[in-house]
């Protein structure tokens, strides 16, 4: 069985990889991807420290998971507000390189 360090291993790994594609790519759909990604991590960490937090009746403290029920709707639909500006950007701009958007005006 997993223990809490595996879990808190492989969310590092996971938003460390974020992190790294926020901070490298210029594609705007890459970059999103990844800013989803260091969400699904932290969400990882959640549900493990969730999982490992024993309630005094011996079973595992769900308030956490239930956290993260409500985190992953809001990112849901921050995911849909999110493509609509990409989209949106595109068709004025004809490019999803950050490099090339230099100036917020339309």
């Amino acid at each position: 069985m997993p223990s809490l360090n595996d879990y808190l291993l492989v969310s590092g790994l996971l938003f460390s990889i974020g992190l790294a594609g926020v901070v490298l790519r210029r594609n705007i759909i890459i970059v999103f991807m990844c800013l989803e990604l260091m969400l699904s991590a932290a969400n990882l960490t959640l549900v493990a420290f969730s999982r490992f937090n024993v309630a005094d009746n011996g079973l595992p403290d769900y308030n956490g998971q239930m956290l993260v029920f409500f985190v992953i709707t809001v990112a849901a639909a921050e995911v849909a507000v999110g493509l609509a500006i990409i989209v949106a950007l595109y068709r004025a701009r004809q490019t999803i390189h950050t490099d090339e958007l230099v100036s917020l005006k339309g």
